[in-house]
């Protein structure tokens, strides 16, 4: 069920009601499938009774409807994959996060400033350095996509015991590819203290006709630390990656990382076009 607080100006909504937004916005009537969301918005009182906007909704239906920068936060862990993601508007900025389970996202105006900052919480970036593991002999690992989908396919049969599951990983990590010692166990013991994984998307039109994206995609490992994907390079489109696709990571460090993120953001002068 959608919801608000003025006084903070924040919204709970989920991808079905920005739709609804978008067919009120161009005088349209939303399609039937979209009836109960459309209900659900006057309910609540977002939408009146003849399909008008409330007045609340006005800087983040304008930052949805001409965004200037799109901005895409992928995290899987535990709970499976989550989508959050921030929206920059000509005047203003809004950062969503979804949650587990649930079918909405809360939307919240953020400082322009705080765009760094913001990506860094999604994704569980502290700047503060992970103290270095007794992984410290391998910086880069190199193998086929197809070897960790084993190895992956092994530790989803995991065990109550640790070791037994170690050595589950190791023997169908070893029969999937050509690694040795010490990358062969590393790999192994990175799969096993994942965190999660987590990719930062972002997308601005640039140049007219030529939509730029920039990507980046990362392990976080815990107390083994970070450990960014560089092949399959970003971005990827669907379709690209099979099992004989390299995989390839390199270990880096949360400072490194924010850099990369804030390298992510586009200039004033990518957003040809747009007065930003």
């Amino acid at each position: 069920m959608p919801s608000f607080d003025s006084s903070r100006g924040r919204f709970r909504l989920a991808d079905r009601h920005i739709a609804v937004f978008a067919h009120l916005l161009d005088k349209e009537t939303p399609p039937a499938e979209l009836f109960h969301s459309l209900r659900e918005l006057q309910q609540t009182g977002l939408v009146g009774p003849e399909g008008e906007l409330s007045p609340l909704l006005r800087d983040l239906l304008t930052a949805v409807a001409n965004p200037l920068v799109l901005i895409q936060a992928e995290v899987t862990g535990q709970h499976g994959p989550l989508t959050h993601g921030v929206v920059v508007g000509q005047d203003a900025v809004f950062s969503h996060d979804g949650w587990p389970g649930e079918e909405e996202s809360e939307y919240v105006p953020i400082e322009p400033s705080t765009l760094v900052w913001e990506l860094a919480r999604k994704v569980k970036l502290q700047r503060v350095e992970i103290e270095e593991s007794e992984l410290r002999d391998v910086s880069e690992i190199k193998t086929t996509m197809g070897a960790l989908d084993a190895t992956f396919a092994a530790l989803e049969q995991a065990s109550d015991d640790v070791d037994t599951t170690r050595t589950a990983a190791l023997d169908a990590l070893s029969g999937a590819s050509d690694l040795t010692e010490p990358e062969l166990s590393t790999l192994v013991e990175l799969t096993m203290s994942l965190n999660s994984t987590w990719r930062i998307t972002t997308a601005w039109g640039g140049k007219p006709g030529a939509a730029s994206v920039r990507s980046i995609a990362v392990w976080d490992c815990g107390h083994h630390g970070h450990w960014q994907r560089v092949q399959p390079q970003e971005p990827i489109q669907e379709g690209e990656i099979g099992p004989d696709s390299t995989l390839q990571i390199v270990r880096t460090s949360p400072g490194r990382l924010w850099d990369q993120i804030a390298d992510l953001l586009p200039d004033k002068e990518d957003l040809v076009g747009h007065n930003a």
